[in-house]
This record gives C-alpha cells, structure tokens and sequence, in this order.
C-alpha cells in the first residue's frame, strides 16, 4: 500500500479535519479552569523551588502538558463543541492520562471497545465522528474509517507525523526501519503501519543482539521467535537487515536512541566500509524536543540534594516510566503514581515499579524537614501535581501538630 498517497487523500476529504473548529478561545477558557493550577504557577515563578513550613518542594523546570498533548485535548474539546449532538469515538486514549480520558467520558466521547485484542470498529457508524489520538492511529484505522464515511478529526501530534516521514523515506530508499520503541505501544504500532519491512527494538540488549546476529550470523529460528511480535510480515534478517534506517518512539530514553542509533551506524561500517555507509544506513533526528527537556529537567534535579522523588503520571506513560528511570538508577528513593488517591496516608504509598507491578510501601514520607524532587510527564495536567503536593504538605502538618 502507498500509505503517503493514501495519507494525502485523506488530508484533502471533506470529511479530515486537523486545524480544530475555530472555538479555541472558549475552549482555553475551558481547560485553564479544569487543568491548570495556580500553586505551580507559583513554584514556577520562584524558581520551582518552594517551602511551606518543613517541606522543600524542588520542581524540575521542564514536566507536565507538552504542547502536543495539549493541542490533543484542546481539539478533543473542540470536536465536543463543534458536534454537539453527533456520536463521537476515540480510537484510544487521547493521551496517557486517567484524569484527562475520565473528563472526555464525562463529555460522551465513547472509547473504540477492544475484543480479544482487536478494537471493534463494527459499531461506529457512517457519519459518527472519530478522534484520533495524540499517539495518531494506524493507516489500516484510518483506511476502515474513510470507508465507512466518518468524520476524521486527527490530533495526531506532529512529532509523531515526523517519525512516520522518516520511515516511509526508508521504505522508498528499500531500508528496513529499526524503530527503538514498544512494539504494543500505540504510537509505534502506527509507525510501524507506515514502514516497509520494520524491526522493533526495546532497549540497548536487544540492539546488541540484532548487530551481533547482522556481524556474525546466528540462529534465524532463534531471532524469529525472539522478534515474533516486533517485525514486519515476512522479515528475513538474513536479507532485510542488509540496509537499514534509526526511527523511535518519540517517548522513549533520548540517550538509549542516539546510542542505538551509534551501534548501527558502526556496524553497517565495520560489515560494509565507510565508503559503502550511506547504502546500507540510514538516520534521522526524530526525537521529540518535549520528550528530552523534560527528560533533560529530570537530570538536572537528581544531582541535588533530594530526600525523595515524585514522579506523577499515567501508569502506561512511557515517557513518564523513563522520567522514573533516570532517579531509579540514582537510587534516590522513587515514587511513580498517577494521582493523589496514591498517597494512603504518611507511612503509605501505592506506586508502580518499574516492572509495571503495583507496590505499597510504607514510612515512604520521612519525618522533620524533608526536599521532596517533583516532576511529571508529558501527559500530565498540573491540577494533578498541585492535588500530590498540596497532599504532601498536609501530612507533613499532621505530623507535625501531633
């Protein structure tokens, strides 16, 4: 399939809309109020440094709503006030966010239902409206929507559009497209949809395994099974692995996708030469600028003096998992929680691993004064931090009127 020529035609349907509804003043007037927070606006201007009474609050100075999610949001309120009485979709959720996809609910904009693993979209109907989200949706989506007659309104942030450019270069140019992502996540299963032959790499490990096996051979039984669910139909890698081209997740480590990005570069070199590179790789920067500020900010505040790190956001947030990565592996004690419902009371918290797996630890608040490091992804509203905050600062009061 030409997914360009198809994406083209579709961007000139009537029925496309990306540009919003012309309701964008209402619609500011409408998140400020629900999303935006005076408190941090307050540790903003005093340098995201902030005390009350024995709590330092250290916030990072790059967190919270990026410009792409907010766009998401604004147009998702849009479409809401533009179609006031048309049954709206979502393909999936508008961002990594509880609060935010609980509030669209509230608003009647119903979620795709997935059975067995596969979205529904039996149930939507000729001229019914349909969201798709920040991460954008996969050309096959897109292509079921555009028959049926629906009205398309594409949030899709232009991050994300420039990585599917980048693969669909390396698919003109035959490339393979490695894409350093989650091969579930939905902003890679769309990538992937516009790549030619493609192979999804979690992590540095996996990145090793796929140079060795290029330098070196192996057992191709062996890789398959490795790769099953993170490679194109019909990948060979004794053949499709001959030219290939770097593209990413947007949200996934800045450091990790340069570096994996190096490896493959000094691989096609050794196998080929440095006069033959250029035919056998292939990169472009497609690492998102909000993405690496925050995780930039998030360097910057483990090197001070911290007792310990909140980490806010959704729980299936890649790149709020990867803001917790960076003060894990400092070993400051952490905590990844996605609201204020968390916090159970001064000597319990529940919080999410790393490991995906839900933990409750206790004596997480330490007594006397404490500088509590602050930061949260790229989905998450700053209502959410001040309620965490203004949480903290309570039990740390109680505490101390005992």
């Amino acid at each position: 399939m030409d997914t360009k020529a198809f994406k083209r035609s579709l961007q000139h349907s009537e029925n496309y809309h990306r540009r919003g509804f012309g309701h964008q003043e209402e619609v500011a007037t409408q998140l400020k109020s629900e999303y935006q927070s005076h408190l941090i606006q307050e540790i903003r201007n005093s340098n995201y440094n902030f005390q009350r009474d024995n709590v330092t609050i250290r916030l990072a100075q790059a967190f919270g709503f990026c410009w792409g999610v907010e766009r998401a949001v604004a147009m998702a309120y849009e479409t809401r006030q533009h179609f006031p009485t048309e049954q709206i979709w979502i393909t999936n959720e508008i961002i990594h966010n509880p609060s935010v996809n609980q509030r669209l609910r509230e608003m009647q904009v119903k979620f795709i239902p997935v059975t067995d693993g596969n979205k529904d979209f039996s149930i939507v109907e000729s001229g019914d409206v349909v969201i798709l989200p920040a991460f954008g949706a996969s050309v096959q989506e897109m292509q079921i929507l555009n028959d049926k007659g629906c009205k398309i309104v594409d949030t899709t942030c232009p991050w994300v559009s420039k990585v599917w450019n980048t693969v669909e270069k390396h698919k003109k140019g035959e490339f393979t497209s490695i894409i350093h992502g989650k091969y579930n996540h939905e902003e890679t299963v769309a990538t992937s949809s516009f790549a030619g032959k493609y192979l999804i790499v979690l992590n540095m490990h996996q990145a090793e395994y796929v140079v060795n096996y290029i330098l070196n051979g192996g057992d191709k039984h062996e890789f398959m099974a490795k790769f099953a669910k993170a490679c194109s139909s019909g990948f060979d890698p004794d053949i499709d692995l001959e030219r290939v081209g770097i593209a990413n997740q947007t949200t996934m480590l800045k450091g990790e996708t340069e570096e994996i990005g190096k490896l493959f570069e000094r691989t096609m070199m050794k196998k080929y030469g440095p006069q033959e590179l250029n035919q056998h790789f292939q990169s472009f920067n497609t690492i998102c600028d909000a993405t690496q500020e925050r995780q930039d900010a998030m360097f910057e505040l483990v090197e001070e003096k911290v007792d310990l790190m909140i980490v806010i956001g959704g729980f299936n947030s890649s790149n709020t998992t990867h803001l917790q990565e960076i003060a894990v592996e400092r070993k400051i004690p952490s905590y990844h929680i996605d609201c204020v419902e968390r916090i159970k009371s001064n000597n319990m918290i529940e919080h999410r691993e790393l490991t995906g797996e839900l933990k409750i630890t206790e004596n997480w608040l330490p007594e006397g004064e404490i500088v509590v490091g602050v930061t949260s992804g790229a989905s998450t509203p700053d209502k959410v931090v001040e309620e965490i905050i203004e949480k903290i600062f309570e039990l740390k009061q109680s505490v101390a009127m005992v």
